[in-house]
């Protein structure tokens, strides 16, 4: 009869992704510690953009989840990414952005500073729905965002590409004129490599 020993079995691509097999049977499995990350919550109520920095270089995907986010104004909500110390990049999206619209059809909006979260904006709206990025390759991202206005139950989906100057390091969350007020809501990100 053999002996059952103890013996770690490592994952390929991290080294703290161990499973750890016991000589009683049992198994003890050490997660990579770049799976999925959440970041901090953050209320969307006060301020012109809202930022989440510090994301690490071997990230692949970052979901921004809105929850019934609003402002003050009419500027179309928008995410931009952003690279070094955190500086957002304000240019060279290419993308569009459609929203039903009650009783009149439809409007769709091609923004290049940004991906677009609805075609349009009002003080009135109430934004939810999850932004996903995912990088192509190097620096370059694909953006993709379904969701709608909560407060008048209108749908709306957005999608966009960039290519960044250098590694992405963050995120931020803001109007195309830069200058109305978040006034409700909250945000948050998880990101994963």
């Amino acid at each position: 009869m053999s002996t059952l020993k103890t013996s770690n079995l490592q994952h390929a691509s991290a080294a703290s992704a161990n499973i750890t097999l016991a000589s009683d049977g049992t198994t003890t499995i050490a997660a990579p510690s770049n799976i999925i990350k959440s970041g901090t919550a953050v209320a969307s109520t006060s301020g012109t953009s809202i930022d989440f920095t510090g994301i690490p270089s071997w990230v692949k995907r970052v979901t921004v989840m809105l929850d019934r986010v609003s402002t003050n104004g009419t500027s179309v909500v928008q995410v931009q990414l952003g690279t070094g110390s955190f500086t957002p990049t304000t240019s060279g999206y290419n993308g569009l952005s459609y929203i039903s619209l009650t009783g009149t059809g439809s409007l769709v909006t091609n923004i290049t500073t940004g991906i677009a979260i609805l075609a349009d904006g009002s003080a009135a709206y109430s934004r939810v729905g999850p932004i996903v990025i995912n990088n192509i390759t190097g620096n370059s991202w694909s953006m993709s965002w379904c969701g709608g206005d909560s407060a008048s139950a209108r749908v709306g989906t957005a999608a966009a590409t960039v290519s960044l100057a250098a590694t992405l390091t963050g995120v931020r969350i803001t109007t195309v004129n830069g200058t109305d007020t978040f006034d409700a809501g909250s945000i948050n990100i998880l990101y994963e490599g």
